[in-house]
């Protein structure tokens, strides 16, 4: 029998069933050939090295964005400042990775660092906000989103595009810079590990030292945890920290990783994509890995799909719709979880 700690996990699983039933049906009815794109959709991904290694590329920013939104709403903090955080970070790094010269171990160390800590002082700003004046952490955030966007593009069209390149592109990375790669045959980099190390590390922090017993405490009600001694305030602007300094971390890897110039001229989306993450791993670390492998998956598959069948990748935009609608309604198999819970009363 299901046990009633068992129930998110059970809620979560049959959300996703849903979503990718729809998404069948809606396959059915604009494809000519429905089972061979749900094939594509499905299993393409896994069909070749360099697919697999899509997968995990795609997965990486989302951990690192995905880890920093969980530990924000295990505070009770509805902050989407990881994006423009991990935007600007991204910028900052390259700046370093351009106008640096240092040994090959040393220089990604100090441009991803740089871009940490850029990112871990940004986001104290709406922290220190909501603990001192309580302002909407979700507004400032949004905010300095795009504060952070425009800064980021100023700098690149005035200090670091390449004028002989045919692009808005930056000047090309120095080659120490880099991250290496791990795995022939694909782009995987040394990120996956780092974000991998970062994952085992906030788990242990969560949920074996004080300072995260505090966090949970804070999230889960903020005014007992205040009349219960704990320094409220220093928690949201400590949590505000680690998770921007998590965000900065992974716009620095994702850039050093990836690319060999600083390219992006508009958000490139992994912060906004990090709540939902989040939200499908129940704002708990470990599960993020998970999380944001699948969510790569169906991504990397609903291009495939693009690309060998009839119908557009946009479809996933419905899945994740779906996703987001059904994780948020709090009422969503809740008389189920009533059922379970009088039944192990019954037999307690």
């Amino acid at each position: 029998m299901f046990k009633v700690k068992y129930f998110e996990a059970i809620r979560t699983a049959a959300v996703i069933v849903i979503a990718l039933i729809i998404a069948f049906l809606i396959i059915s009815l604009v494809s000519d050939q429905p089972v061979k794109t749900i094939g594509i959709f499905l299993l393409e991904p896994l069909s070749t090295k360099g697919h697999i290694g899509n997968v995990i590329e795609m997965a990486i920013p989302l951990m690192f964005t995905g880890l920093a939104v969980s530990l924000l709403f295990r505070a009770n903090m509805f902050n989407l400042g990881a994006e423009g955080i991990f935007y600007f970070s991204g910028v900052v790094a390259s700046v370093l990775a351009i106008h640096l010269s240092l040994g090959s171990w040393l220089h990604p160390l100090v441009a991803i660092a740089a871009g940490s800590i850029v990112g871990a002082l940004l986001s104290a700003i709406p922290g220190i906000l909501k603990a001192k004046w309580n302002a909407n952490e979700l507004v400032t955030s949004l905010m300095f989103n795009n504060i952070l966007f425009g800064v980021g593009l100023y700098l690149l069209n005035y200090h670091l595009r390449d004028a002989k390149a045919f692009a808005n592109v930056s000047f090309k990375f120095e080659k120490t810079a880099q991250l290496s790669k791990i795995f022939p045959g694909t782009r995987i980099h040394t990120g996956l590990i780092i974000v991998l190390v970062l994952i085992v590390l906030a788990h242990l922090f969560l949920y074996r030292t004080k300072w995260g017993y505090e966090l949970r405490m804070t999230g889960a009600n903020r005014e007992f945890a205040r009349y219960s001694g704990m320094k409220t305030a220093k928690v949201i602007i400590l949590v505000h920290l680690i998770a921007g300094f998590i965000a900065g971390m992974g716009g620095s890897v994702e850039v050093l990783g990836m690319y060999s110039r600083f390219q992006w001229t508009s958000l490139p989306g992994y912060g906004l994509d990090g709540a939902l993450v989040a939200m499908l791993a129940k704002n708990n670390p470990l599960s993020v890995i998970a999380s944001a492998l699948f969510l790569a998956y169906i991504r990397i598959g609903a291009d495939l799909m693009a690309r060998l069948s009839d119908v557009p990748s946009e479809m996933i935009s419905i899945i994740q719709a779906v996703i987001i609608l059904l994780i948020s309604a709090e009422q969503f198999l809740k008389f189920w979880k009533n059922r379970m819970l009088l039944k192990e009363a019954k037999e307690a």
